[in-house]
């Protein structure tokens, strides 16, 4: 009997998924464990697998398509029988292919000149370019408009191999240009949904305060010197917060907390969300029990969420249970910001980079490595006074960056 394949719910916040690429086609035999297609969910682009015995009989969406979870991408049945039947029995999904579109104004606003195509459309009939995920990565790593490059792969699919070998045509001689105005517009990530919705939800429903506080980081940049001259797995600054900030919240259980609505709840055990960058947005993977973790062990953990958070390859287990989070914005130079919080945490701490400053010791003016840290608290749940105890915490273990050794 055929059976409807519908989209699952693959991460904790996921709503709806764009079909990056089918890895199969009608016609071909499946068994379980077959990867059936690769999904974009909200938080990574994973595979996803067949639990059905048979052939395939339909592919419900296209290429590209949106689909809201639950459903049907696909109908897996035996060969020959017919599955209208059980398209009809439940609600399509969606099929709009999310392209997008490039428009080009007619207003010239040089007429004694002209110039080479800057746009080339993709000649693709649905007007989308097809390739796969590792095509459009490299592509973009060297800086190639993909749409420019001609597909060898079946139905014209650009693969890895076209990008390769991709020459970029020599710059027409021309001796005028004509200018016209145009813009690019893109469909929203499905990562990039949930961050506007989330974040949004965060920022006007729970009541945001800030508290910042001034850092000196000069031992802390000598001791993370020195442990890097011992260890293999070289520690970052970001490392050694991570650290300070897990035995910060053992000490100070209230800010490592969550709004339940009905009730608070006090974590008592400490997993710390560390915010990286991706091009499509900020992912969050989660360093679980950070206050049990070496220096080490942390900077291990944190460098291959780094890898994987690149390579779109973080799994629901790697974002999952965070209790505090940490956005860190030093290495862009940046000195200061606040950071909304990052559900379902009652606090975020924001860090800048550490600058060096003049201070005044003891009557004296001297140089010193400055850091400024804020921490957005839920004043639902965390008070003002709550907050600026754990701060001086964090400050005491970073101005004496041994006891992060104890």
């Amino acid at each position: 009997m055929a059976v409807a394949v519908k989209l699952p719910k693959m991460s904790d916040t996921m709503e709806e998924g764009v079909i990056v690429s089918w890895q199969v086609k009608v016609g071909d035999e499946l068994k379980p464990g077959d990867i059936l297609a690769e999904v974009e969910t909200d938080k990574a682009t994973m595979d996803l697998e067949n639990y059905e015995k048979g052939t395939v009989l339909h592919l419900n969406v296209d290429e590209g398509a949106t689909v809201p979870v639950d459903g049907i991408i696909a109908v897996i049945g035996a060969k020959g029988e017919d599955f209208q039947s059980v398209l009809k029995s439940e609600p399509a999904a969606e099929k709009s292919t999310d392209a997008p579109e490039i428009q080009t104004s007619k207003n010239e606003v040089s007429p004694s000149v002209q110039a080479p195509s800057q746009i080339e459309v993709p000649a693709s009939p649905d007007n989308r370019v097809k390739a796969s995920p590792l095509a459009k990565m490299l592509a973009k790593e060297k800086g190639i408009d993909i749409s420019r490059v001609s597909g060898s792969g079946e139905g014209g699919r650009v693969v890895k191999r076209d990008v390769e070998e991709f020459t970029p045509a020599a710059a027409a001689s021309v001796s005028s240009v004509s200018a016209t105005e145009s813009y690019t517009e893109v469909p929203v990530s499905q990562m990039r949904k949930t961050i506007a919705r989330r974040l949004g939800e965060s920022k006007f429903t729970a009541p945001h305060f800030y508290l910042t506080m001034e850092i000196r980081m000069d031992k802390a940049i000598e001791a993370r010197k020195q442990i890097n001259e011992f260890v293999e797995t070289r520690i970052s600054m970001n490392d050694l917060i991570v650290k300070a900030v897990a035995i910060g919240l053992r000490k100070h259980p209230k800010v490592n907390s969550s709004w339940l609505g009905d009730k608070i709840r006090f974590n008592q055990h400490i997993h710390i969300g560390v915010a990286m960058a991706v091009e499509e947005g900020l992912l969050v993977p989660v360093v679980k029990h950070a206050d049990y973790k070496s220096l080490t062990e942390i900077s291990s953990e944190v460098k291959v969420f780094s890898a994987k958070a690149k390579e779109k390859k973080l799994q629901p287990s790697d974002w999952e249970g965070n209790t505090f989070t940490i956005s860190n914005l030093g290495m862009y130079g940046i000195e200061e910001f606040t950071a909304i919080i990052n559900p379902p945490d009652a606090c975020i701490l924001a860090v800048g980079a550490a600058k060096e400053t003049v201070v005044v010791e003891n009557g004296e003016m001297k140089v010193a490595s400055v850091m400024k840290v804020t921490l957005s608290c839920d004043h639902r749940v965390v008070d003002g006074v709550v907050g600026s105890e754990f701060l001086l915490t964090l400050k005491a273990l970073l101005e004496n960056p041994v006891k992060l050794l104890a």
